[in-house]
């Protein structure tokens, strides 16, 4: 079949579907097949979605960011397209553009979308300066979703902010002014999905607080000033790294149904830090699956004394390192009364005499004894080493919980183990093999392939 004939065939194509194919394309890619057909010219002008990147005029070679000509060439090639479409509707614009480009020239671009009823904005500028988004998105009646950040600020929005239609919000490394935390939120009435990365607070004490939202993702180096407030009752999704607040007075979650928390602590706050974490965990302790960080793993650990019960619990995933210790794991494990799978991210950490008989690293008289009102059915441990002390734990495990049907045990992937030792996985696979056979629970080795036949050739 010649060109010509294949031309043809396109040329046959629906316009919807000219339109879907040309919409799937990069944008400057979709832009130079207007110069194929009148026809194609045409249904560009119509492309519902646009995708810009100033990298895709630029060459991998240093330097070339700097010639001259070259975002010059990027920026008259979005005014172009944007002067092509005229007033047609729009549904994504996605911009994404690092210094050199024209601030100016930017604020003109995204009012155009605007202008235009878009409805998914995805805007990322790297400049050297701070960008203030412009006024125009704040008062937005079609925006759905928007997903922007990389040192830009909300400096320019007013207290009369209204996004009706919002639904998914992203904002990373994105500057507030003071204040403007407090009256984003009740502009937003319908938002359903938050993610504040990277966020610096402004404010002494920080309510987040809305009757939609149903999944929340909060990430901070800094940690908040003051106090912190969660008055959010349909979430059901939470994803926390932060420092400690000074307080909770606020933890409305009764919806919650996963969390993952990553919560450290600062000196000037561990006098405090036995409330507050308390109040943070009790108003998340109905939520069934929960993922815990190593450090938050140890300051869990100062309210052993008051642990909640979480009594939906049926997930529970923990990471741990040798730097930290378990002193929370008895009492966690007592306080989970319908768990069903325990994922351990790892089996080495710091031996302390407060790690219980959960722990095989002491020898006690009576070992294992709150194993056994343990009701978990499946424990995977990951990031296995080899060690003996590991495979003591692993042992230990299968001796003590009685309602336990399956222990997955997956090799570390990254890091040096003990299986670079000749023989040591055959050492330690015909241990394993013999557990399985002597314990009712079904005992699994994960290895993969390529490690496994480095090691075995050996």
């Amino acid at each position: 079949m010649g060109s010509d004939e294949k031309m043809d065939l396109f040329n046959k194509l629906p316009d919807e579907v000219v339109s879907r194919i040309l919409s799937l394309l990069p944008t400057k890619e979709a832009a130079s097949t207007s110069v194929l057909a009148k026809k194609w010219r045409y249904l560009f002008a119509f492309v519902p979605d646009l995708d810009f990147d100033d990298s895709d005029f630029l060459h991998p070679e240093e330097g070339k960011r700097e010639k001259d000509g070259v975002l010059q060439s990027f920026m008259a090639f979005v005014d172009r397209v944007l002067a092509l479409q005229g007033d047609s509707p729009i549904n994504k614009f996605s911009l994404n553009v690092k210094t050199g480009v024209d601030p100016a020239r930017v604020d003109r671009w995204i009012c155009n979308v605007l202008r235009r009823g878009v409805s998914h904005l995805y805007l990322y500028m790297d400049f050297e300066e701070e960008y203030s988004l412009p006024y125009q998105i704040s008062v937005s009646k079609t925006l759905v979703e928007l997903n922007t950040g990389h040192g830009v600020d909300l400096y320019s929005w007013g207290d009369d902010m209204f996004l009706p239609m919002l639904k998914t919000l992203i904002l990373e490394s994105v500057w507030f002014g003071r204040g403007q935390f407090q009256t984003l939120l009740p502009a937003c009435p319908v938002l359903e999905e938050l993610a504040l990365v990277d966020m610096e607070w402004r404010d002494r004490d920080e309510i987040l607080s809305s009757p939609s939202l149903k999944r929340l993702k909060i990430t901070s180096e800094d940690g908040c000033l003051g106090t912190f407030s969660f008055d959010t009752p349909n979430l059901v999704f939470l994803d926390y790294y932060d420092l400690v607040a000074e307080d909770y007075p606020v933890v409305n979650l009764k919806s919650l149904d996963e969390v993952t928390i990553s919560l450290a602590l600062t000196a000037d706050r561990i006098h405090q830090a036995r409330d507050n974490v308390w109040k943070l965990f009790h108003g998340i302790r109905n939520a069934k699956t929960y993922h815990i960080s190593p450090v938050t793993f140890e300051v869990l650990s100062l309210c052993c004394g008051t642990m909640p019960v979480f009594k939906n619990l049926t997930v529970l995933n923990i990471r741990s390192v040798m730097q930290q210790g378990w002193q929370a794991m008895p009492l966690l494990l007592k306080n989970c009364p319908r768990l069903e799978s325990l994922f351990l991210g790892g089996l080495l950490h710091n031996v302390t005499g407060k790690c219980g008989d959960v722990c095989d690293c002491i020898s006690r008289k009576k070992k294992g004894r709150s194993l056994m009102s343990c009701p978990v059915k499946k424990i995977q441990v990951q990031g296995f080493r080899g060690t003996i002390r590991e495979t003591h734990m692993i042992k230990h495990f299968l001796d003590y919980c009685p309602n336990l049907e399956e222990m997955e045990i997956i090799v570390e992937e990254k890091e040096a183990t003990l299986f670079e030792i000749p023989k040591w996985l055959e050492l330690v696979e015909d241990t394993l093999m013999h557990y399985n056979e002597m314990s009712t629970c079904t005992v699994n080795f994960r290895v993969l392939a390529p490690l496994y036949w480095r090691w075995t050739r050996k």
